[in-house]
């Protein structure tokens, strides 16, 4: 699933690209994602310039200037991309919004775990996607003592709390991996063990691999793709995700998988205790 620093490059690459551009034409060739698409959706966007576009946690906003918002989540293999109008279009293309200048934003998703909302801006915020999203990783709020405060009482390892979209918007299973590799703590330590210096140590980071990871635009493992359809390059600089039996980059050793509930956490038993 694409997780904040892929998010972030795709609003990036698309704020270059659209921002002023009108919509002349949207179709919804596929309306069964992960919650349908509504009948009134495409009507919703048709004729409206993009003005801003924005990201909160995972979830991309396309702000239109009828003071409504195209609210997308990427699910587990969504991608949007900005395109030529005669470019073929492919299988699961799901939403295809004509640009004005012969432009063309698709919103692909093979397993259609994706979400494409059109609704007002005043009515944002109370969304159930929205309300309840926690401190973003950028954010001044998010520190030591922030994350401190949920970590003392938690039951949960500490893998579990940091991708608890509650608590911090936008992390997922491959940045908590390599949040906490470079923390030196172990993904399965729970969360209530930790001391506030080691908390501290995990907010502090936190901020500073997502920027690298948006540096290289974000990790491109399957079917992740940045606003023009090209491969992120942060797969080449990740420690322990997904290298399960491979040397440590930084002492050698072997790195090891454990899985905790439906997910796979990866880590190196020399560098992290």
């Amino acid at each position: 699933m694409p997780e904040l620093p892929e998010v972030e490059t795709i609003c990036r690459g698309l704020r270059a690209l659209v921002t002023g551009r009108r919509i002349t034409e949207v179709k919804v060739l596929q309306p069964r994602l992960r919650t349908r698409v509504g009948r009134d959706f495409a009507s919703k966007l048709q004729g409206k310039a993009i003005t801003e576009i924005k990201r909160r946690g995972k979830y991309i906003l396309i702000l239109l200037d009828n003071d409504r918002v195209w609210l997308t989540h990427l699910g587990m293999s969504g991608k949007l991309i900005w395109v030529e109008q005669g470019r073929p279009r492919e299988r699961h293309d799901h939403i295809v919004a004509k640009l004005e200048g012969g432009y063309e934003l698709r919103y692909h998703d093979p397993r259609r775990f994706g979400l494409s909302l059109a609704v007002p801006l005043r009515e944002l915020d109370s969304l159930p996607q929205m309300r309840d999203l926690g401190v973003e990783p950028f954010d001044p709020r998010f520190d030591g003592h922030y994350l401190f405060s949920f970590a003392r009482s938690s039951r949960r390892r500490i893998r579990d709390l940091l991708i608890d979209q509650g608590i911090v918007a936008g992390l997922g299973n491959i940045y908590s991996n390599e949040i906490l590799f470079h923390a030196g703590i172990r993904p399965t330590t729970r969360a209530s063990r930790l001391n506030r210096a080691s908390v501290g140590r995990i907010a502090k980071i936190t901020p500073k691999l997502l920027s690298q990871a948006i540096q290289w635009c974000g990790t491109s493992f399957s079917d992740y793709r940045d606003a023009e359809d090209r491969y992120g390059g942060f797969q080449k600089h990740l420690r322990v995700y997904d290298r399960e039996s491979e040397k440590c980059k930084a002492c050698g050793g072997m790195i090891k998988r454990v899985p905790i509930g439906n997910r796979s956490a990866f880590y190196c038993p020399s560098c992290q205790r």
